[in-house]
């Protein structure tokens, strides 16, 4: 029996028993309890040894995240169909759309979009995105995919859980968990908006479910002065002070995590306590921007009003990945401001340009470093846009089809995979439902979605719910 274990069962020299139960579970009852602890520190903390399972191309994720629902009709999936039959009801050759997809009787509404095609591989884009359109000899767009979530709530859910109601961990928490952190002195999975706002459902996008909570995604504001919160020591304080603090600190927690194994939170604070320490040394030198150069800050748009915000987390995403972080996840239009069921062409316009810029220069920026080879850069939001019009200039909700896109980590760029129907509204070739869009992110990363498990109360979990597999066409295969 270990000595840890031991130890569960025996108060501080100072400490009295406060209630019976603690008292039965200090006393003879305690052997009992030793056997129950043991069972649910295993069933509760994850190992620490990386749990890879294939050959790797990626390395790490960026995923700029366009919470809202952007129309790929009117960015990467042409349909000059929809154009033609612009003010028209839906064709009679088409299901019956869910509820929830425009108004009933609503007519086609136009992409009134001037597309060309770019780079030596003619991937098609749209004027709203020019900036992006240069790297698409290095990007994949994925067309046919599909979700459950036909709101925000439950599409922002399951693009970042792989299932649309609450209490799954996020994909950020699978990879932090199978792969264990790339550095000791920085979070692992790293969340940043583009407003002071929250996303819907809030930090539970980035949440680690049931799973500990030390697999849990940290935010970083980067538009306050204090990008993470209390990483600054309080005036007056030396390094010296500040230990000793915390080693008290440790020791309160430590007693009573002793005695409470079940509880991950508390386990996830004592280890915040010990990453809070080693980051006030380093992360403000990670996240200290004049370290970067004039031409630098400006291919991420940093000298522009319009790109400057999501610029900045653009480019310190790619300075966290150069340190070690694995998962950074990027919020545009933060409070589903990509929804667009009136004013589609005021609020795409304005959005398509604070964050295209940024974009494209992370790809470059990454790709003239040697890192895009082994970074995963993902594009895309929870679902898409209906080609139905809503309020006469607006689109609804669309997840039974929509686009994403794709760079980096051992993708093959210039190409296309799947496809929409004519009007895009149906996945119909190559569908990926969120299921295989996690698969294949995780796969890139050597995790195999069916073999990485974590037990949860005796049952077997995984990161996609038994479904998804990896599209090898991602990577050529």
């Amino acid at each position: 029996m270990s000595s840890t274990i031991c130890r569960q069962n025996q108060l501080p020299h100072h400490a009295v028993p406060s209630s019976r139960r603690e008292f039965l579970h200090t006393a003879g009852a305690g052997f009992g309890a030793l056997a129950f602890s043991s069972m649910l520190n295993g069933e509760s903390f994850a190992s620490s040894q990386p749990l890879a399972h294939s050959p790797a191309t990626a390395k790490r994720v960026i995923w700029c995240f366009m919470e809202g629902g952007p129309s790929h009709l009117d960015l990467v999936d042409p349909k000059p169909l929809l154009n033609k039959l612009s003010g028209q009801p839906l064709p009679g050759s088409f299901d019956e759309p869910i509820t929830a997809m425009g108004e009933k009787g609503a007519p086609l509404l136009a992409a009134p979009r001037t597309w060309k095609r770019h780079g030596e591989s003619g991937l098609w884009a749209s004027e709203w995105i020019p900036e992006i359109a240069t790297c698409m000899d290095d990007i994949a767009v994925l067309r046919s995919c599909w979700t459950n979530g036909i709101n925000h709530a439950g599409g922002v859910c399951q693009m970042n859980t792989c299932i649309n109601v609450a209490g799954r961990p996020s994909l950020g928490s699978w990879v932090n968990y199978g792969l264990g952190s790339a550095n000791e002195n920085l979070p692992s999975f790293v969340v940043m908006c583009d407003s002071g706002g929250r996303p819907v459902n809030g930090p539970r996008n980035w949440g680690s479910g049931f799973m500990p909570a030390s697999h849990q995604g940290v935010r970083i504001k980067s538009t306050s002065d204090e990008p993470i919160a209390n990483l600054n020591w309080p005036n007056g304080y030396s390094a010296d002070r500040q230990m000793k603090k915390l080693d008290l600190l440790q020791d309160f927690n430590q007693v009573y995590a002793e005695k409470n194994p079940q509880q991950s939170e508390l386990d996830a604070r004592l280890k915040s306590y010990e990453l809070a320490f080693r980051m006030q040394s380093n992360a403000p030198e990670a996240i200290d921007l004049t370290e970067e150069t004039d031409d630098t800050q400006k291919l991420y748009g940093l000298d522009q009003k319009e790109t400057e915000v999501f610029g900045r987390n653009c480019l310190l995403a790619r300075r966290l990945v150069e340190r070690g972080v694995r998962f950074v996840q990027l919020y545009s239009g933060t409070g589903s401001k990509w929804d667009s069921h009136s004013g589609i062409e005021k609020n795409h316009a304005r959005l398509c340009k604070s964050m295209d810029r940024p974009v494209a220069g992370l790809i470059k920026d990454l790709k003239q470093r040697g890192l895009l080879d082994e970074t995963l850069v993902i594009w895309g939001g929870e679902f898409g846009r209906t080609p139905m019009s809503e309020k006469g200039d607006g689109r609804d909700h669309n997840p039974t089809g929509f686009s994403m896109m794709m760079a980096g980590g051992g993708i093959k760029g210039g190409q296309t995979i799947g496809a929409t129907d004519e009007l895009g509204l149906y996945a119909v070739e190559d569908k990926m439902h969120v299921h295989d869009i996690h698969a294949s992110i995780l796969g890139l990363m050597g995790l195999d979605n069916m073999d990485l498990t974590y037990n949860h109360k005796g049952r077997p979990e995984r990161p996609t719910i038994n479904e998804g597999q990896l599209n090898r066409k991602l990577i050529g295969g």
